[in-house]
């Protein structure tokens, strides 16, 4: 089966669906992965209140494939940074740890989740993170544990920490990223932002990542992008039987 993942580059807006639709039309993949907020832009701040998505909205799309988006979710009251997988119904997660530091203030604005899930999908067990829920540890310890077949990364990382022309960020995220595949005999979507926003630049890069630890394909930096990639499942299904007494 095949996957895409839409590196874009949002509007700091409610009003990104065209955008959505334009690279869901590009490809005849399985499933189109965006990246976090891609519904919204990442600095949302104060017009959050005004900006958020009820979850009815989402009921009402219709795709003629799988569809994982980024949004801000309102609910009985709390707004959240959550990534909805779009099939035949709406699975949704809601981002659990809200990175407050530094260049970053969601913990201001936005309420966090409380647990990851695995949920069915056409590409089998399938679990969702939200950026800084990979940089916990918990993920890492969820997918070893669970072993999904499918875990999906949507993120808007800021590039920052330039050292002899390598961007250390991503070596970061290289490393969890092949942690997670390895750990759980699972493919790993990585779909990261570009753009600009408020001082920001996000650094892009969205990859693919195979249940051996391998970067199968990547996508440029600072530029939208949309790469696909055919997903092997008989290495899923190898790789999960060697991890069967760990």
């Amino acid at each position: 089966m095949k996957i895409a993942l839409a590196q874009i580059k949002p509007k700091l807006s409610p009003d990104n669906l065209k955008k959505h639709k334009e690279f869901i039309e590009k490809t005849h993949a399985d499933l189109v992965v965006f990246p976090e907020l891609s519904m919204n832009g990442y600095k949302i701040k104060d017009a959050l209140l005004e900006d958020a998505f009820d979850i009815e909205y989402f009921k009402k799309l219709k795709f003629n494939k799988d569809v994982v988006i980024g949004a801000a979710i309102k609910k009985e009251g709390k707004i959240y940074n959550s990534a909805l997988y779009l099939d035949e119904g709406i699975k949704i997660h809601n981002k659990v740890h809200l990175p407050t530091y530094g260049v970053f203030e969601e913990g201001r604005f936005f309420f966090g989740g409380d647990e990851f899930k695995i949920f069915n999908t056409k590409f089998g067990k399938t679990v969702l993170f939200v950026c800084e829920d990979v940089f916990s540890g918990e993920a890492i310890n969820f997918v070893s544990v669970n072993k999904p077949d499918l875990i999906i990364v949507i993120a808007a990382s800021p590039a920052r920490e330039f050292d002899e022309g390598k961007l250390l960020i991503e070596e970061q995220w290289e490393a969890l990223l092949k942690s997670m595949a390895i750990l759980s005999g699972a493919y790993v979507l990585f779909c990261n932002r570009v753009g600009f926003e408020d001082g920001l630049g996000f650094w892009g890069g969205s990859r693919v990542v195979n249940p051996k630890g391998e970067t199968e394909i990547k996508a440029r930096y600072f530029e939208e992008e949309l790469i696909e990639c055919e997903l092997n499942h008989n290495l899923t299904i190898t790789q999960k039987y060697f991890l069967r007494k760990t």
